[in-house]
Parts: C-alpha cells; structure tokens; sequence
C-alpha cells in the first residue's frame, strides 16, 4: 500500500510474497482488514516481549488496530485494559478486554493501577505522564497514528516530540529495547492466519461502502466513534 501510493482504488500490483491465501472461516471483507493493522498490531506486541500473566493497556482500542491488538494479548495470555469512547466498550468486552474505560468519564492515569504494558494506539498521551502508571519492570510504547485524519495538523508538527521520544529509547529503562528479531511479511502473514484460523482472531467489521462513497467512509472514520474497521469495497 505505502509503495504504490496508498490510494483507493479497484486493483492493486504487489508483490507475491505480500500475499497470502484467505482462510475459509472469514470473509473477504475481515481478511483485507487485517495484514496493515494486523502487522502493527504483532509488531507493538512484540516490543513488549512476553505477554503472558502481564496487565497491559490498550489506549484506543477500539480502532481497526487497537480491536486485533485486544484479541491476540487476549490469545497471549494477557490481561487486558482498553480505554476508547463509549460507543465502542461493549465492542472491545466482547472481544475478551477484562475491563474497559471509557476516556471521556475516567482518566486511566489516575485510576491507581500499574500496568506492566501501556500501548498509546492513538498517541494522545505523554510518555512522561504515562510511566507514572508502570510497574518497575514496565514498558511504553506509542503507535503514532490515531490523528492522521484529523483536520488542522501541520505536517511536522510532531517532530520535536518524536525526536525526544527516539532518544529516549537510548536510555529510559520504560521504552522498549528492540532486541527482538523482525519477523518477515511471510512470517507476519503465517501467524495472523494462524489466528484467524483458530478463531483466536475475528476482525470486526463495523461498517463497508461502495468505492463510491469513499468520502463519506473517510468522514465516519474522522468522526472516530465506530467501533472496529471500516471497509471499502468495489
């Protein structure tokens, strides 16, 4: 997708090693939901290393990231917290969360808790404000996309705060060390198949629109309040 543009359109050209066959127990709709969030989503989980018997926090997750990120910490071991709006709770319980919060009643910093992960999906939070709610041994990490289609942001903004954020990761015992081996596209499609397959992993698919109605798709996912992914189809 970024090498040819990212545009929308009817047919793509890739490469064959970035495809992999759908499994027979999802649609085609759930199946193109997942290898661009579902990368992500292994990859932000990998940085936290073992999941198992661990208390993460999933800060938005109820996007098209946060959802699949919930199911495998889920499949992992984990327990998990997500935080979204309220329109998308029941979505990320019934995904397997062992509790949930909604952001715009209750700020998870304040909840008192410590967390052994905290994944800020939507970048809306400080690392500095973040590792007071870490155990010892804790980590952050931040996925850098939730306001990419939010109207107003300059390009470059960020920079400053991401270049400090890079630093860190240098010296703060909190960021992750990326000791870890990157696991190829293959690799990534293999185990996301994997899942499917076994039911472990189920993309939610909160709404799809015709090819023609892409502005109204962009507008609805710029609203931010639809819980799961939502689709276009040809």
């Amino acid at each position: 997708m970024f090498a040819h543009g990212g545009t929308f359109a009817e047919y793509a050209a890739v490469p064959q090693d970035v495809l992999a066959h759908k499994p027979p127990n999802v649609t085609f709709e759930q199946a193109a939901a997942v290898p661009t969030s579902g990368y992500f989503a292994l990859f932000c989980l990998r940085l936290g290393g073992d999941l198992k018997g661990r208390h993460v926090l999933w800060n938005g997750a109820g996007g098209c990231l946060g959802s699949l990120a919930v199911q495998i910490a889920k499949a992992e071991g984990a327990r998990v917290t997500g935080v979204d709006c309220a329109e998308k709770l029941a979505m990320i319980r019934a995904l397997g969360a062992d509790d949930v919060i909604d952001y715009a009643k209750e700020d998870f910093l304040r909840r008192g808790e410590r967390y052994d992960y905290v994944l800020d999906i939507t970048s809306t939070r400080k690392f500095k404000d973040c590792k007071r709610v870490l155990t010892p041994t804790g980590l952050f990490w931040h996925a850098g996309h939730g306001q990419y289609c939010q109207s107003g942001r300059i390009l470059g903004s960020t920079f400053p705060h991401d270049m400090g954020f890079m630093v860190g990761l240098f010296f703060d015992r909190h960021l992750p060390r990326f000791t870890f081996k990157f696991p190829s596209k293959q690799d990534t499609l293999a185990a996301l198949r994997a899942l499917l397959e076994s039911g472990k992993l189920a993309p939610i698919i909160a709404k799809s629109f015709p090819l023609s109605e892409v502005l109204v798709a962009i507008r609805c996912l710029q609203e931010g309040r639809t819980p799961g992914r939502i689709m276009i189809t040809p």
